[in-house]
């Protein structure tokens, strides 16, 4: 009943407008355009007791979707088709279904631009507020409402919008008000800053919650602010971001903790430090980021856990790997409290250098590193709040870090080489069960990756990978030393297949020393691609941007089909 009531009077609006096209009004003199994207993901699943792969009833499960958009001028607007039959492994249980999960009709000029539906928006680095969508999460905190930008002035611009969150097929039971403003000193006072070659730019957010109190024993904020500042500085390939942010007392699952038979708050205010710095000049680049973050889980329902109904995004500062061995044990934002810190260097080694050669090569050095807040308590057993003190030159128990080296390097017109080795620390703990008593060993691993590709016609190459992964981690899943060899056969520019085996030689358990092998091939053509694999899949965490999804272990054959128009 909640999608019926929503999507009719925008559906009116929209039929509306289009009938007054028809009508030859003034708009009639304006192209059109339709354009829209459409994926599936199915997997037919084996039980397989010795990696852990459940039984699944259904045998084959599904995600897919479908965006629909249209334009005509000033004016667009668009649907999503979802269908989860029934959501696949390793995705929230919740998504089970299907529905029109997203619509929204939008009209801009140039002084306004009126949304009403579904929105996404972020305001700043996205530490207040952040809606998006991203399906290799199945993740989506869109708000349902009204948002208007307005650009009254140049350089000046503001936005506002009000609305509920989407909550797998319905909408969180808070309301989300939230205000923007940004201000570009060099357009807006362009007589003064004319032939300044800095850049400024500053920016201000107010985000409120609004969530009725229904708790009997404690008193609980139902209205929540939070508010911060920002500034850019911008100067040829210097470029320099830092935002810090508030959150008043927001009592809810994130920061209550059980002991003696009791439920406590946290009624600390939260608050976030990000500042990010980077240069760049021919053949050189260097970016440095660092963050702090204490008790800044912000949600438009204080009950809710995992990733639903968060309203705002706490920016990873690690990096997110590509390769398989690296990315065994990612790191994941802890919202309770992290100060985190990454330096990256990437330079060119010029054409006829020593490591250069005669093609050139590309060296990238990273390190990262993540501890937790080193917290005072300061308990009221009266009453049952929780509250604690922090320092900023203080930090807790460590985390995570990643050290790693990359070279990549082109010996000949047909012959690239991509060589890796990273060091890490992973308190898996803490990282995946926010708790130092969850019983799994702190894992210390050396990696290394050798990727080569030879290019033996202009349109067809075959690339061979093998990567280690030397770790003394006894606890299971993961346990143990790893080996991975990959190959992959590209002999056009349509078609691939590939074959990869992991091998976990060196798991502790005997008869978990097992192989995962995964052979897939797939089909590509203009905005198409069509994929299919078959074998194993390891557990393990799957994250973008420092936000995670587990992913279960599996064995079965899986289909990916992907198509834009």
């Amino acid at each position: 009943m909640l999608k019926v009531k929503i999507i009719y009077p925008l559906s009116i609006f929209v039929l509306s407008f289009l009938s007054n096209i028809s009508r030859g009004q003034s708009v009639s003199d304006l192209s059109s355009s339709i354009h829209g994207n459409f994926q599936l993901d199915a997997q037919y699943y084996n039980p397989d007791s010795l990696i852990g792969a459940p039984r699944v009833p259904e045998k084959l499960l599904s995600n897919a979707f479908g965006n629909i958009n249209f334009t005509r001028g000033k004016f667009s607007a668009g649907v999503r088709y979802e269908a989860y039959n029934n959501v696949m492994q390793g995705f929230d249980q919740r998504y089970k279904g299907q529905g029109v999960t997203n619509r929204f009709a939008r009209y801009q000029d140039d002084l306004l631009d009126i949304t009403i539906g579904n929105i996404y928006e972020q305001f700043g680095s996205g530490l207040l507020l952040r809606t998006y969508y991203e399906p290799g999460l199945l993740y989506d905190n869109s708000l349902d409402g009204i948002r208007v930008i307005s650009n009254p002035y140049k350089g000046i611009t503001f936005k506002g919008l009000v609305g509920k969150q989407r909550s797998f097929f319905a909408v969180g039971p808070g309301i989300i008000r939230g205000f923007d403003g940004e201000l570009n000193l060099n357009e807006m006072l362009d007589s003064v800053f004319k032939n300044m070659k800095t850049r400024i730019i500053l920016g201000g957010s107010f985000v409120s919650k609004f969530q009725i109190d229904q708790d009997p024993d404690f008193k609980l904020p139902e209205n929540v602010g939070s508010y911060g500042g920002r500034l850019s500085v911008i100067r040829g390939g210097f470029n320099f971001f830092g935002e810090y942010v508030i959150k008043e007392n927001d009592p809810g699952a994130d920061n209550s903790s059980t002991a003696n038979g009791k439920r406590y708050y946290s009624y600390k205010q939260g608050e976030a430090l990000f500042v990010s710095t980077s240069y760049a000049m021919k053949g050189f680049s260097f970016l440095l980021q660092a963050k702090r973050i204490d008790n800044m889980a912000f949600r438009s329902d204080r009950d809710a856990t995992l990733q639903n109904l968060l309203i705002n995004f706490l920016p990873a500062t690690t990096r997110q790997h590509t390769y398989l061995m690296p990315a065994l044990n990612p790191y994941a934002t802890q919202p309770k409290g992290e100060v985190g810190l990454m330096a990256e260097v990437q330079f060119k080694q010029k054409k006829g250098s020593w490591l250069g050669g005669k093609y050139g090569s590309d060296i990238t050095l990273n390190f990262s590193q993540a501890n937790g807040l080193n917290k005072i308590g300061v308990n009221d057993s009266a009453t049952r709040y929780t509250l604690y003190k922090t320092n900023y030159g203080e930090v807790g128990e460590k985390y995570y870090h990643d050290f790693f080296i990359e070279l990549s390097k082109k010996f000949s017109k047909k012959l690239k080489v991509n060589l890796m080795y990273a060091n890490q620390f992973y308190n898996k703990n803490m990282v995946q069960f926010g708790s130092p008593n969850a019983g799994y060993q702190n894992i210390s691993a050396h990696i290394g990756v050798v990727d080569l590709t030879y290019k033996y016609r202009s349109n067809s190459a075959i690339r061979f990978e093998t990567q280690g992964l030397f770790s003394d981690n006894k606890s299971n899943p993961n346990a143990g030393n790893w080996a991975t060899g990959m190959v992959e056969w590209t002999p056009n520019t349509h078609f691939f297949l590939a074959v990869l085996d992991q091998y976990n030689y060196g798991n502790p358990e005997a008869n978990l020393q097992l192989h995962y092998f995964l052979i897939s091939a797939g089909y590509t053509n203009g905005p198409h691609r069509i994929s299919l694999s078959a074998g194993k899949q390891r557990a393990g965490i799957f994250c973008v941007g420092g936000v995670c999804r587990n992913v279960p272990a599996s064995n079965g054959i899986a289909i990916s089909i992907t198509s834009s128009f």
